[in-house]
């Protein structure tokens, strides 16, 4: 028996290889996706010039924007209306009693023009106090549904807001 068989003193015998727990490898390959899926998420963003994220986007819309509406004043000599507007006259249009009234109430729309069916988000901004649990809730929810009636979108979400900037009511459009 040579040394290097030998079992030295406190061993009882030649070691086997430590197992790597199941759980950390597990671990390690899902941090891997995670990472993965961030690196396309963002390269995927910055590789598209129609991206209305990121810095100065808004000032941009903004510009655009009021461009078209300069255009458009232009070209018919009368100012162009805002989408509160816009709302106000569809709801005058096909809205019932009780929504033109609640409509009347309307002071900003913000979302309305852009739609992409992928996740649309617009708000209604009002003149109306308290809040979801004030006494103008039922307002709130007749806006709502009548911004649901006059815009279409897959997968739209619209919030009404009162005065404060509290949400009266919210749906789906």
């Amino acid at each position: 028996m040579s040394q290097q068989d030998a079992p030295q003193p406190g061993q009882s015998g030649p070691q086997p290889a430590k197992k790597r727990s199941v759980g950390r490898i597990a671990g390690l390959g899902c941090a891997g996706v995670i990472g993965l899926v961030a690196v396309i998420g963002i390269a995927g963003s910055m590789g598209d010039p129609d991206n209305a994220s990121g810095p100065g986007t808004k000032d941009k819309a903004i510009a655009a924007d009021s461009k078209a509406r300069t255009e458009n004043e232009r070209r018919t000599g009368e100012p162009s209306s805002t989408q509160a507007e816009e709302f106000q006259d569809c709801v005058g249009e096909s809205g019932t009693a009780t929504e033109k009234k609640a409509a009347q109430h309307i002071t900003k729309v913000t979302g309305a023009d852009r739609r992409n069916d992928i996740l649309d988000s617009a708000e209604v901004f009002t003149d109306f106090s308290g809040g979801m649990m004030g006494p103008h809730q039922g307002e709130g929810k007749l806006i709502a549904s009548a911004f649901a009636s006059c815009y279409e979108s897959d997968n739209g979400l619209v919030t009404v807001y009162d005065k404060d900037g509290e949400v009266l009511a919210n749906a789906n459009y």
